[in-house]
């Protein structure tokens, strides 16, 4: 058992091997709350996998909430009809790590796209915004 979990492990950070490479984790203490801010100049998440593999690693680490860069995102994550968004937004919230994405949202014209930021920031556990400080200040509620 704990060699297949070992195994598992292994597997996890190859394929996220990537990734770390061009991206910096910055980490954020609130009340009881772990978070990571993930900083990089290059796109993280291109595919449904990306997105996984980021999760995977970071709930490994222990983090309990995650702060994204918009520009770190395919653009096709915003567009719903690709499904990008709900497989990943949908493990983030099985596996209950709030996820925070910061960016400037006026861009997509998308009336179904305007509606799930809006009823995302409402019910909380995803949230867009237009800044860190935002960000912070929800989280710290």
């Amino acid at each position: 058992m704990i060699t297949k979990a070992i195994l598992n492990l292994e597997w996890l950070f190859l394929i996220f091997e990537k990734n770390i490479k061009s991206m910096n984790i910055k980490e954020h203490f609130i009340k009881d709350s772990k978070i990571a801010e993930i900083i990089a100049e290059s796109m993280i998440i291109a595919t449904t996998e990306d997105g996984l593999d980021l999760l995977g690693s970071l709930y490994f680490q222990g983090f309990d909430k995650v702060i994204i860069y918009q520009n770190n995102i395919t653009p096709d994550f915003f567009d719903l009809k690709t499904g990008i968004a709900g497989e990943i937004l949908q493990k983030f919230s099985n596996y209950r790590v709030q996820l925070a994405i910061i960016g400037d949202f006026s861009q997509y014209t998308s009336k179904s796209l305007q509606d799930f930021i809006f009823e995302s920031n409402q019910q909380g556990h995803i949230t867009f915004e237009e800044s860190l400080e935002k960000v912070i200040q929800k989280f710290q509620k």
